[in-house]
């Protein structure tokens, strides 16, 4: 079957399994695994055992990973994490689909977590498929604007190459940074993870296995909603 989706909005039960009263369990369940990775428990078994403990639905034990990190993890992020103000004339090298599908989401009133490193983070999977939605134009230019806003040397974006319809999205990046006048590539590559983790440029992503290798890093999709949060207000 096709996929149909038209937004990158919030699952049915969004609402109920991330509501105010479910919010302090699941921080526990952040807390707990964090403590558990800290101490090198094999992550499934702690997974299931956190949220066996918070009687956790799926989707919160995805939210759960995706918040959590080692002690470890969270000294090596936050040292090699840059602020805006220190990315002038620097080359700025993006993971395409993670940073963009987090806009969306906003923009579609989705799900967003704020994890344990301050990185910001959505709960959309794509399993090797990615469709442009109603959200992908604005997406991409609210994160042009904001790079344009660096004072950056470049930037490029890469998008996963064996991703269905990563070349579209490309093209939907170079269009529209040529519209407003932007130094901004996009390209799609096989193995960004690999590319970008072994980038000596400042990356943005949330990926935890590119954040924990690269050089540097910016929080970039967190920037780009926090700047444009009030406008939607």
């Amino acid at each position: 079957m096709g996929d149909s989706r038209r937004h990158r909005g919030p699952h049915p039960l969004d609402e109920q399994l991330f509501s105010s009263e479910a919010l302090p369990d699941l921080r526990r369940a952040v807390t707990d695994l964090s403590w558990l990775r800290s101490r090198g428990y094999a992550e499934v078994s702690a997974v299931k055992l956190v949220g066996d403990r918070y009687q956790l639905r799926q989707r919160q034990r995805l939210a759960t990973r995706r918040c959590a990190c080692s002690d470890a993890a969270v000294a090596r992020r936050s040292s090699s994490r840059l602020s805006p103000n220190e990315l002038a004339g620097r080359r700025l090298e993006i993971d395409g689909l993670n940073v963009i599908t987090t806009i969306e989401v906003f923009l579609s009133g989705g799900v967003l977590l704020l994890g344990r490193d301050g990185c910001m983070r959505d709960m959309a999977s794509f399993h090797g498929s990615y469709r442009l939605v109603h959200e992908t134009e604005r997406a991409v230019d609210m994160l042009i604007d904001v790079v344009r806003s660096l004072g950056l040397a470049s930037a490029t974006a890469y998008i996963d190459r064996p991703v269905s319809n990563s070349g579209r999205l490309a093209e939907t990046i170079r269009s529209a940074a040529e519209g407003k006048g932007v130094d901004f590539e996009a390209v799609t590559a096989d193995r960004v993870d690999e590319v970008l983790a072994g980038s000596r440029s400042v990356v943005a992503t949330a990926d935890s296995a590119i954040l924990d290798a690269c050089d540097a890093w910016l929080n970039l999709a967190r920037l780009v909603v926090e700047r444009h949060a009030e406008d939607l207000e």
